[in-house]
């Protein structure tokens, strides 16, 4: 009997999510969610659109085919709202903009980082070298982990923003009543899009409906991504929501349940912490070494891991923040829980 590699399951069709607004699955290249989630907005003026993609040829015809489908095409796209930086969801936007004329917007924050990560990131790179030494990283990997991420530029069309979108914003797209929500800690410019017609939140990589979002301390994300991804869920909660359009997975109702297990899977973060830190585990990478993750922490490698140990770092930056835990500053930093866990935690 021949062996058959069974082939991946087709993408979610395209859907109207509501009149006028449709969902796009435009595929990932090697990567398990294999899809990001593109929402098309329908105006008199043509389709906007609320992420785009990777910048490959097999997403770009996707994106074009589902756009058609919607009865858009892609020639005829005014705008481009990016969630945030991260390939999948900005590498395409300059590709619809070449083809379209249409404009691209980015959070400040976001734009601000798009020159050292895409355009020039040796600079980058010597900083994310110097971060694992710190956190203890074996020499032996650090150079690995350090250029881990740089593939993923192929799949990026690092595309300048004609348009800033601050917190509170309205962007002009006519017949729906968009707002701009600031939801730093995936990235530092990561934004959710709030339809209060439809009360409707779209909300990126913020909240999914089954996995958790990667929240890393790197030489980009600022002082206390964690904390601020925290904060960030409860200002989403507060809204009138009765279905979430995230970026990947499904949809889903029940905002604030969501935020609550999100919540409730970092306060169980913050105890394997502990227990690994007074259990003689005291370096970023050895404490991460015994936190559980989806395979085990051999099986963890290349960005994966260099992503898990991010994660490890921004929960002891949130935790020293809160008086929690503290550095030793050496070669490399160890970290240690204080009095005041017991009141903090």
């Amino acid at each position: 009997m021949d062996d058959v590699t069974p082939s991946e399951p087709p993408l979610p069709p395209v859907e109207r999510v509501r009149p006028g607004l449709w969902s796009i699955p435009v595929p990932i290249p090697n990567n398990p969610l294999r899809y990001v989630l593109v929402y098309a907005f329908e105006t008199d003026r043509g389709p906007y659109l609320v992420d785009a993609g990777w910048n490959t040829d097999e997403a770009y015809r996707t994106l074009v085919a589902g756009l058609g489908e919607a009865g858009f095409a892609i020639g005829e796209v005014q705008g481009v709202l990016v969630t945030h930086i991260h390939p999948d969801h900005y590498g395409l936007a300059g590709r619809v903009r070449d083809s379209s004329g249409a404009w691209v917007g980015l959070h400040p924050a976001d734009a601000a980082l798009v020159e050292a990560r895409y355009d020039a990131p040796e600079r980058l790179l010597e900083q994310m070298a110097a971060m694992l030494r710190r956190e203890g990283a074996p020499e032996d990997e650090i150079t690995l982990l350090q250029q881990a991420s740089m593939p993923i530029r192929s799949f990026v069309w690092a595309a300048t923003p004609d348009v800033l979108i601050e917190d509170g914003d309205k962007p002009e797209i006519p017949g729906w009543d968009l707002r701009a929500i600031w939801t730093p800690g995936h990235s530092p410019g990561h934004l959710c899009f709030y339809e209060a017609g439809e009360r409707l939140m779209l909300s990126g990589d913020h909240v999914l409906p089954r996995i958790t979002p990667n929240i890393s301390f790197h030489p980009q994300a600022g002082a206390n991504p964690l904390g601020d991804y925290l904060s960030a869920l409860e200002k989403v909660a507060a809204f009138d929501t009765v279905e979430v359009l995230p970026a990947h997975e499904w949809r889903f109702t029940d905002l604030r349940g969501r935020v609550a297990q999100l919540r409730a899977h970092h306060g169980a973060r913050f105890e394997e912490i502990r227990e690994a830190i007074r259990s003689g585990h005291q370096t970023a990478w050895a404490i991460a070494a015994r936190m559980t993750w989806n395979r085990p922490w051999e099986q963890i490698q290349g960005w994966m891991r260099r992503a898990a140990v991010g994660e490890t770092l921004a929960h002891l930056r949130y935790l020293e923040g809160r008086g929690a835990l503290r550095e030793v500053a050496g070669d490399p930093s160890v970290w240690q829980v204080t009095g005041a866990a017991a009141d903090l935690w």
